[in-house]
């Protein structure tokens, strides 16, 4: 159902757009406020952070966004309401993103079936690879949820392949080594490393981590199908305000 979203976006456009926020940060109300302006401002999808104490994968700011996020009480109860409100609210496919953690104490059907309920479309859970996700895999599957996974550029072409077998939806390819939020050489190596990704599978391919701007998105195009930005967007909201997001949002899209 996503990957069909997904390729029906494509025919319309070259390159689709994928942002992230931390729920509850800086508050719920500012959250929804940053959902409304990236919908207006052109998004294609979006992903939906559950705040977790100890984001592995995220750099200083969007793990600095997490604690702020839990420190004012945001728990993962809020994030079910406040998600279930934002998919009745605007018309493109949302994702939720967080940790196995989460997952493991809320319960993994638990956790789809609430997914399934709040009409997302499927879940990124960086740190759980599929060797150890068969009960998360046999949830999403059974709730009709994608499973979105991660290729980086040390993984090889075999463990690629094996990977895409799991997957649904799109493939999320993370630019580099390391965690988010830190710059990505835009270049001819970054072009190699996605051209394998492409070999490894017939599902579209998001990139992410280090993507901040139209020229990252520019040179992305036609070597991936989706640009993932969320860093910046939390830059640009700590300091200027949720006001500038929806103008940020247009000028990557145009």
């Amino acid at each position: 159902m996503l990957e069909s979203y997904l390729r029906s976006r494509l025919s319309e456009k070259k390159i689709l757009l994928m942002t992230h926020i931390v729920l509850g940060y800086p508050t719920f109300e500012d959250s929804f406020k940053i959902i409304q302006a990236m919908v207006k401002g052109g998004v294609d999808l979006m992903e939906l952070q559950i705040p977790f104490s100890e984001p592995i994968a995220d750099g200083p700011v969007i793990l600095h966004a997490n604690q702020r996020a839990l420190a004012r009480g945001t728990t993962v109860k809020k994030c079910f309401d406040f998600a279930q409100e934002v998919t009745r609210s605007f018309d493109i496919p949302f994702l939720f993103m967080s940790y196995y953690n989460i997952l493991f104490k809320y319960g993994v059907d638990r956790f789809a079936a609430d997914t399934a309920d709040g009409h997302l479309r499927g879940a990124i859970v960086p740190d759980l690879p599929p060797e150890e996700g068969q009960d998360y895999l046999k949830a999403m599957e059974k709730h009709n949820l994608a499973p979105i996974f991660i290729f980086s550029p040390t993984t090889t072409a075999e463990r690629m392949k094996y990977i895409a077998s799991f997957a649904q939806g799109f493939i999320y390819c993370v630019a580099r080594k390391g965690v988010t939020g830190v710059d990505t050489d835009f270049s001819g190596q970054l072009e190699r490393y996605l051209a394998r990704c492409r070999k490894a599978t017939g599902l579209p391919l998001a990139l992410g981590f280090g993507v901040k701007d139209k020229e990252d998105i520019d040179f992305l195009r036609g070597k991936v199908d989706i640009a993932v930005i969320g860093t910046q967007t939390i830059r640009l909201v700590e300091k200027e305000g949720v006001e500038v997001v929806e103008e940020f949002i247009k000028n990557l899209t145009e």
